[in-house]
């Protein structure tokens, strides 16, 4: 989801990414949640620079939005995967909060999954104050571990003010806030070459037949419409979360995550024959299947963006963060390289999102405090100002981002409301839905080898999730 990107070697797929690797693709572009418009330029932006005076009365620090205890000798930690600029960004989040508080926060680099970290730090006797935690069900582990604290009520405050109930709800378990998601991510997008599409009178296109015509044009024009990394298995799963929450719906799509609906129910069979349509096609991916399979997520980007009016694609499906394989290419993105949301397979245009989310570990006043900030619209404005970065905080002003790109998805991800849902795989035991070679990720490598085997697909689907979830 989002940065330094750890591999697991296979003979047949030299660098084929963990989950890992998803979330450090996500976390270093811009996070957003809803597709954005396509983007045409990146204006100047109006930086917010807050004056920091104390308020003279009860003993806390008034300047922003929210108002925070003095802390001064107090320390505090706070765990997170993130590295690179992602990682100093978000210290010059911390840094603020130190400096309106007096507390002292230190960062503490986490491995991946971090809930393993966390547990041999909790074991030890050295568990951080706070810890990001990526997935919902990574915070439902914490809670019936016992490590999770509920948010106090100065942060419940914020977040009652601030996120939209969807975002309240995925970071909580049984109705009890223990979660801020501070950060987002947008897995509904199809990144474009424009001067391919140029060339071919191809549009962008808001609805399933619709992409089908423009890849066509794409084809007619001499280049392959689509680059696909088969070789990530967890590029095949947001293809089928795309297509399956706009064809069967979110009630049906939440079923389908909790497993409460079987895989071979009729609405996967609809989704995965949906999806045949355009796996189907050989000449319409990048080296067919075969090549498809042997391509991993970064090259699925950087091919469609280079090779002037011939590269090996016209188009690329993936989340906002494609913006940092795109940066690898001479493409500018808004320029040569444009955006739009998934189409419409059913009745609305998918949203389907990743984030990270705030967890207090120690019931501390400084621990509470400083989730308190970071679910408040002053820790994001500070990162947001930076780039590569947006919140789901609808209370960050759009001028706290740098450009209009940023602007136009801030605005896009704020009008999303309660409409999405998060990333299926991610909320599937981790045997089923993230690990390279078994489970979904490794069944949809098949289905894209041979997308005419829907009801072998569904079988192995049902049994490989029947036995991660128990059931």
């Amino acid at each position: 989801m989002r940065s330094t990107l750890r591999t697991r070697r296979s003979p047949k797929h030299p660098t084929h990414r963990p989950r890992r690797t998803r979330r450090a693709a996500q976390a270093a572009a811009a996070a957003v949640i809803v597709g954005a418009l396509a983007l045409t330029g990146c204006g100047g932006g109006n930086d917010k620079n807050d004056s920091d005076k104390a308020s003279g009365g009860g003993g806390k620090e008034s300047a922003g939005t929210v108002a925070l205890p003095k802390l001064d000798g107090q320390s505090l930690e706070i765990a997170a995967v993130w590295t690179g600029g992602e990682q100093a960004n978000f210290k010059k989040v911390l840094a603020e909060f130190e400096k309106r508080t007096g507390a002292k926060v230190t960062y503490v680099p986490a491995q991946d999954p971090i809930i393993n970290f966390l547990g041999s730090k909790i074991a030890g006797g050295q568990p951080p104050d706070i810890a990001m935690l990526p997935q919902p069900g990574a915070i439902k582990q914490a809670v019936e571990r016992g490590w999770a604290k509920p948010l106090g009520a100065e942060a419940k405050a914020e977040l009652a003010k601030n996120y939209s109930q969807g975002w309240q709800d995925i970071g909580s378990v049984d109705g009890k806030p223990y979660g801020v998601y501070y950060k987002a991510a947008n897995k509904s997008l199809i990144w474009y070459n424009a001067k391919v599409f140029e060339n071919a009178g191809a549009k962008e296109a808001k609805t399933w037949p619709e992409l089908m015509t423009s890849a066509q044009a794409v084809y007619d024009s001499g280049v392959t419409p689509f680059s696909v990394g088969g070789a990530d298995g967890w590029t095949l799963t947001d293809w089928f979360e795309n297509v399956y929450l706009s064809q069967a719906g979110p009630e049906k799509y939440d079923q389908l995550a909790q497993h409460k609906i079987k895989w071979t129910d009729p609405s996967v069979k609809a989704a995965l024959t949906t999806l045949a349509q355009l796996w189907g096609k050989q000449d319409y991916l990048a080296g067919g299947a075969r090549g498809a399979l042997q391509t991993e997520f970064p090259v699925s980007v950087t091919q469609t963006f280079t090779g002037g009016e011939q590269p090996k694609a016209g188009m690329v499906y993936e989340g906002d963060f494609a913006q940092v394989n795109i940066g690898e290419t001479k493409a500018k993105v808004g320029t040569d390289a444009k955006v739009f949301p998934f189409p419409a397979v059913g009745d609305r245009a998918p949203v389907v999102t990743g984030g990270d989310a705030a967890v207090v570990l120690k019931d501390s006043k400084a621990a509470q405090a400083l989730a308190t900030f970071l679910a408040s619209p002053d820790a994001a404005a500070v990162q947001a100002k930076l780039g590569g970065y947006l919140s789901p905080n609808k209370s960050v002003p759009l001028s706290a981002y740098p450009n209009e790109v940023q602007r136009t998805m801030a605005q896009a991800l704020i009008a999303a409301g309660d409409g999405f849902r998060f990333d299926m795989s991610d909320q599937a035991p981790q045997a089923f839905g993230g690990t390279p070679g078994k489970g979904e990720w490794k069944d949809l490598q098949d289905f894209l080898r041979d997308p005419k085997d829907v009801a072998g697909t569904q079988a192995k689907l049902e049994a490989d999730a029947a036995k991660a979830y128990g059931n």
